[in-house]
C-alpha cells in the first residue's frame, strides 16, 4: 500500500514537473463544463463570460498577475466559448481544427492578489482563413477593463465560412471587422510577407 502511495506521489510530481499540468487539466474541464453543464449559445457573436480570481501562483515579482497568465486565462475562456457556441463540434465534424496564429494584448491596469475578474469573450468576425476573437479582462471590483486581447484563430482543414454554414444551416456573411482590428490584420499580413521574403519563400506560400 505504501509503495502504491509513493508511486502515485512520484507520478503526480513528474506530471506537474515535466508537463504544464494545470493547463492540461483546466482546458478539457472548461470544454466539458461548457458542453454538459451550460446552455448552448446560438448567437455566434454573443459575448460569453468566464469567471476567475488571481491566485498566488499567478503573481510575478511585482505582486500582480503575470502578463503570461492573461494569455492562459484567455486561452481557457476561448476554448469554453468555442465549445458553447458549437464551433469546436463543427470543426470536429468537418475533420478540421483551429490553431492560434496571432494575438495582441493591451495591459491597462494590474489585477492584484485574490482580485475577482471575468474574461468576456466574443467573436468579432472571420475571413476566408481565420476567426477573430476578443477577450476583455474585467475587474469585478469596479468593472474596469484591465486588459484587452485580440486573437486570430487560423482554421486548418476547412474554412471559417464552412464552419459557420454548418452551424447556421445557411450561408452567413461575416460582420465587418472593427477598424483597429483591420489595421492589426494588415500588420500581420505585412509581417508575413516580410518574413517570407527573408526566408526566400514566394508570396504564394502562406503562413499556417
Amino acid at each position: 500500500m505504501l509503495g502504491l502511495l509513493v508511486a502515485a506521489l512520484l507520478a503526480a510530481l513528474a506530471y506537474f514537473a515535466l508537463l504544464d499540468g494545470w493547463y492540461l487539466v483546466r482546458v478539457p474541464c472548461a470544454v466539458l463544463r461548457a458542453r454538459l453543464l451550460q446552455p448552448r449559445v446560438r448567437d455566434l457573436l454573443a459575448e460569453q463570460r468566464y469567471a476567475g480570481r488571481v491566485l498566488p501562483s499567478d503573481l510575478d515579482l511585482l505582486l500582480h498577475m503575470n502578463n503570461a497568465r492573461y494569455l492562459r486565462e484567455a486561452d481557457v475562456a476561448r476554448a469554453a466559448h468555442l465549445a458553447r457556441c458549437g464551433v469546436l463540434e463543427a470543426l470536429r465534424a468537418l475533420g478540421a481544427r483551429a490553431v492560434l496564429a496571432a494575438s495582441c494584448t493591451r495591459y491597462r491596469r494590474s489585477l492584484r492578489l485574490f482580485e475577482p475578474f471575468e474574461v468576456r469573450t466574443r467573436l468579432l468576425g472571420w475571413d476566408d482563413r481565420a476567426f477573430y476573437l476578443e477577450a476583455r479582462f474585467i475587474s469585478l471590483r469596479d468593472g474596469f477593463v484591465c486588459a484587452l486581447l485580440r486573437s486570430r484563430q487560423h482554421v486548418m482543414g476547412t474554412s471559417p465560412e464552412c464552419v459557420v454554414q454548418r452551424l447556421c444551416k445557411r450561408r452567413v456573411e461575416p460582420p465587418e471587422l472593427p477598424e483597429d482590428l483591420r489595421h492589426w490584420v494588415a500588420y500581420n499580413e505585412a509581417s508575413s510577407q516580410l518574413l517570407r521574403a527573408e526566408s526566400g519563400l514566394s508570396d504564394i506560400t502562406k503562413d499556417q
